[in-house]
């Protein structure tokens, strides 16, 4: 059952990257080495920030979602970005919260932006003409299968583990980019701490950020999850999980080394390390 599993599980794959994976989100790896930290948005972000703002600056970092809207993120001025929501592709007027990060990534400077190859259009309109920003796509294809399958398509990058959320294809797209060592930071995943049931059977996830959300977004995600069964939230953590383990091993093949510092984290999948030991 297992082999047959795999089997649909390959054949699915391949026809998801024949169908869905764009040429202009795709490429190998390169050489580039060293070091890069990957900003997840978790609560313990705060503290590292308070802690060692001054040390992160001016190392290469990697911001994600709506971390420009941070003033600490703006002051990191991160060399790298990632979004993959489509809620950060609409269209400009529909959420003030959206159209402030636009704003500031337009004002970043020099800063390599990577979208999902179906929203690029989008983003290049959303830039404007005059942005320093090197906009750059991804294939957001989630493949699995068998081992030598899955890795062929990740090397190619045409695609990649479920991206359940935007820390899978920031490490992979980190691999891509060549650094041999990427650390993570502030991704405390302990969502199940705070999911929960009303008396009305509404699932209720609360997933805090190291940033003050405002009312509107916690409206939003109220209302998004709205509808969601616990079953299907609980499986879509357990896909994310799973990813990390993929990308472990895809790493370890490529001679990544991949250190989560996130003190508290969920991720079971990376070796854990101290912040404090690679700055």
């Amino acid at each position: 059952m297992s082999f047959i599993n795999t089997l649909g599980s390959t054949i699915k794959g391949a026809a998801k990257v024949a169908l869905l994976s764009r040429m202009r989100g795709a490429g190998r790896r390169s050489n580039r080495g060293g070091r890069v930290f990957v900003l997840g948005n978790g609560p313990s972000l705060r503290e590292t920030l308070d802690a060692y703002a001054g040390k992160l600056n001016g190392r290469t970092c990697m911001g994600v979602n709506f971390a420009m809207n941070a003033p600490e993120i703006r002051a990191l001025a991160p060399e790298l970005y990632v979004l993959a929501d489509p809620h950060f592709f609409k269209p400009e007027g529909e959420n003030e919260n959206v159209d402030a990060l636009w704003g500031n990534l337009r004002d970043a400077g020099e800063m390599r932006l990577y979208v999902p190859a179906q929203y690029s259009l989008r983003a290049k309109a959303r830039l404007g003409s005059g942005s320093r920003v090197d906009l750059r796509s991804f294939n957001a294809v989630g493949v699995e299968g068998f081992g030598a399958f899955a890795r062929g398509v990740y090397r190619l990058g045409l695609g990649m583990p479920r991206p359940r959320n935007v820390l899978i294809p920031s490490l992979m797209l980190a691999i891509r980019e060549g650094f041999s060592e990427i650390i993570i930071l502030g991704a405390d995943h302990s969502w199940m701490k705070t999911l929960g049931v009303t008396d009305e059977n509404e699932v209720v996830s609360i997933q805090p950020h190291f940033y003050t959300e405002d009312s509107r977004e916690e409206a939003r995600v109220r209302h998004e999850y709205r509808g969601y069964r616990l079953h299907d939230i609980v499986e879509s953590f357990a896909v994310a999980f799973r990813a990390y383990h993929q990308i472990a091993d895809y790493a370890r093949e490529e001679g990544v080394d991949i250190v989560n510092a996130t003190p508290g984290s969920f991720i079971d999948a990376f070796r854990r390390g101290d912040v404090r030991d690679f700055l």
